[in-house]
Parts: structure tokens; C-alpha cells; sequence
């Protein structure tokens, strides 16, 4: 450990080709008189170690690693479910757009009630008490039902609390669909649907048809595509063995 507080150095960008400003870096090491960042290789055999002397003790746990990302998905998820909005743990990630962050949080269901609730206990501590009530039962079961309503055939809808459907359920096309990885391999029976119609539009000269059809795909790709990409990453909770990931 380096102390409460990790020293200011600086970390050299293999791809760039430059130095970064003086930051506390997490992993640090020293150096003779100086401190340097551990590399990401020198990281993952560290945690290695670590799993394989948990190991040694808990054999439930042979074959479980994590990787230096994983640390990033277990901070994220931590930022949020302590009440930090998703859009704010966005910008402290780096990320451009809340759906990669909504990639790495795991938010139970308790967990949300919880957060509500405490928004609107802040929103009531700086407003005139008789402008609040306390929610009636049958509030609290249309706040719990909004959420099963979300559910679709190919995952969840992630739209704000309280409004409806604004895509008419064009579910393939609209951007806050957050598709199972259970049901990618029902992506492909819609894909081949999709280019069967686009076949026979085709021959009959349905340009119009086309246009659409072609609109969908690339959406429905750029869906499957992501999600792929993170159903290939470790979940939270137990880490996943290596040969899970291949």
C-alpha cells in the first residue's frame, strides 16, 4: 500500500506516445527513489495471485479470475447504487453515453425503489411540506407496474419513469431498448426475416420498402453487436473462470 493517499506521478501512453499529467494513480509502485503506474499485464497476474490463494482455501473458487475492467464495472456500480445519478457516473467514466455505463452497473430492483425514494425525500426537504403527500398503496403498485411494463420479447426498456412507448413499439429501431443476451440468437431469425422481405421487395420494386428495411437491419446489427461486446465481459458478482470467457 502506498499510504492514504497515492502519490502524484505520471503514466506513459503507449498509443499516444505521451505522458499524462501528475495524477494519484490507484496502482503505483516504487521505483528506487520514484513511483511508477503498474501496467495493466503486472495488474491482472497481481489479481491472479490473489484468486489462486483464495483458492487455495475455498476450492468453490478454482478457476475464477478478474481483470483490472472489472475493477472499473465494481467502481461504477458502486458510484450508482450509492445514489449517484448515471449521467454524472458517465462523465467520472469517461464515457460519451450512459448506455456503456448502463453496461457496467448492476442495479437491483430494491435498489431503485430505494433511490426513488430518496429522490424524493431531497426534493421534499427544500420544498413547502403541505405541497407533498406521502404516496398512497395504490401509487407505490403503478410505480412497480411501470417497470413490468418494460419488459419486451427481446430484453427491457430503459425510458424515463412515467412516460409511455414513444416509438410505437418499434422495439428493433428505438434506442433505449437494452436486448437480453438470451435472445441474440433471436436477433438472427429477425434478421433473416428482414432480408427475406427485402428480397421480395426487391423484386417487386418496393423502393420505399427497402429504404425501411435497411433503416432496421443496421439497427438491429449495431444491437446485436453491442451486445455482444458485453455479454463477452465478466458479470458482477462471482468472476467468471477463463474458459468461460472463450
Amino acid at each position: 500500500m502506498l499510504g492514504d493517499i497515492s502519490p502524484l506521478t505520471r503514466r506513459y501512453d503507449q498509443h499516444e506516445r505521451v505522458l499524462s499529467e501528475p495524477m494519484p494513480f490507484l496502482f503505483q509502485r516504487k521505483t528506487g527513489t520514484s513511483h511508477r503506474v503498474m501496467n495493466s499485464q503486472t495488474i491482472w497476474r497481481v489479481l491472479n495471485r490473489l484468486c489462486q490463494s483464495v483458492a487455495e482455501t475455498r476450492s468453490e473458487f478454482a478457476g475464477f479470475t478478474f481483470t483490472p475492467h472489472d475493477l472499473r464495472r465494481i467502481f461504477a456500480t458502486d458510484l450508482v447504487n450509492n445514489g449517484l445519478p448515471i449521467h454524472i457516473g458517465a462523465a467520472v467514466l469517461g464515457h460519451l453515453s450512459t448506455q456503456t455505463t448502463r453496461g457496467y452497473v448492476v442495479v437491483f430492483d430494491e435498489d431503485l425503489l430505494r433511490h426513488y425514494q430518496a429522490y424524493l425525500d431531497r426534493r421534499r426537504a427544500v420544498r413547502a411540506r403541505d405541497e407533498y403527500r406521502p404516496p398512497t398503496d395504490q401509487e407505490w403498485t403503478e410505480f412497480e407496474e411501470h417497470f413490468d411494463k418494460r419488459k419486451v420479447e427481446l430484453g427491457a426498456c430503459a425510458r424515463p419513469y412515467g412516460t409511455p412507448c414513444s416509438h410505437e413499439h418499434a422495439c428493433i429501431r428505438c434506442p433505449v431498448l437494452l436486448v437480453d443476451p438470451k435472445m441474440l440468437r433471436r436477433l438472427d431469425e429477425i434478421e433473416a426475416d428482414l432480408l427475406a422481405r427485402r428480397q421480395r421487395a426487391e423484386s417487386e420494386g418496393w423502393l420505399g420498402e427497402i429504404e425501411g428495411l435497411d433503416l432496421t437491419l443496421s439497427f438491429l446489427r449495431d444491437k446485436r453487436a453491442r451486445t455482444q461486446r458485453f455479454a463477452r465481459k465478466v458479470q458482477l458478482g462471482l468472476p467468471k473462470s477463463r474458459r468461460d470467457l472463450t
